[in-house]
């Protein structure tokens, strides 16, 4: 899903290494928001002014609300269904499954997909 949004594999394991912020994979406002998701993730909720400052040079108002609540969506199904025991199916025990690059030619000669017939 993240390759559909323009997430690079290099991007996907930078954050399983936690080397976001060193490596350079990661421009100044994708380790803010990647800070910022840290931030409202731990217990106490920690988002100092520095921060949200520096977000809203790249985020208006209504953009921040939208952040925020994607984030504070995410956090809540987490702590949800941990609190339920609903845990991975461990596919990828905290690894990234990187796929292959698959080029725009070979996309192009592929088959047609098959419908699926109704149940």
């Amino acid at each position: 899903m993240s390759r559909s949004q323009g997430v690079t594999a290099e991007q996907c394991l930078a954050l399983t290494a936690d080397t976001h912020r060193d490596d350079g994979v990661f421009d100044e406002c994708d380790c803010l928001v990647i800070a910022y998701a840290t931030a409202m993730t731990t217990t106490p909720v920690e988002v100092d002014d520095a921060l949200f400052c520096g977000l809203r040079r790249y985020f208006d108002e209504t953009q921040m609300v939208e952040l925020t609540a994607a984030i504070a969506w995410e956090n809540y199904r987490a702590r949800f269904n941990h609190a339920l025991h609903m845990e991975s199916e461990g596919f990828s025990e905290a690894a990234v499954c990187v796929l292959p690059t698959v080029s725009p030619a070979a996309i192009s000669s592929a088959p047609a997909p098959v419908p699926r017939a109704s149940p």
